[in-house]
């Protein structure tokens, strides 16, 4: 959605624009979509630096906090160049920084808390299902 409305890839706006003015954009469109009826919603890792957003966040849906550590991160995202704050010489202690700030705003606006791990997409996809089955956000299912 927001490269969509910038018209080019964020890493490319984030060096043109810088961080402070991705962040408004972002904040304008979150604030857009978390008016949506029943809607899924991936956010960046960076959604909870703003108060607005998480505030948007955490009245209008229900916030699921996929939970993963730094090193395992890193694992994840060592080859991936799309993430302009990752492009450092030291993208481990980056990752360690970000995480020591973000994840205190992730679990003050989450209503669940999941860590991640290692599981396969369906072992993933059935710990949220459970979980919110479990809070009565969704039915249970009968399977």
């Amino acid at each position: 959605m927001i490269e969509g409305r910038i018209g080019c890839p964020i890493r490319e706006f984030f060096e043109a624009e810088g961080e402070s003015r991705f962040r408004d954009i972002e904040e304008e469109v979150l604030d857009v979509l978390t008016a949506a009826p029943e809607c899924v919603l991936s956010t960046g890792g960076g959604a909870v630096l703003r108060v607005n957003n998480r505030k948007h966040l955490h009245a209008r849906g229900k916030v699921i906090y996929l939970r993963a550590s730094p090193d395992e991160l890193f694992r994840r995202l060592r080859h991936d160049t799309s993430r302009p704050l990752l492009q450092v010489a030291d993208p481990v202690s980056r990752l360690r920084e970000m995480y020591a700030l973000r994840d205190p705003l992730y679990r003050e606006t989450a209503h669940f808390v999941i860590d991640t791990g290692r599981p396969t997409v369906a072992g993933l996809v059935n710990m949220i299902v459970m979980q919110l089955e479990l809070a009565g956000a969704v039915p249970a299912s009968n399977a």
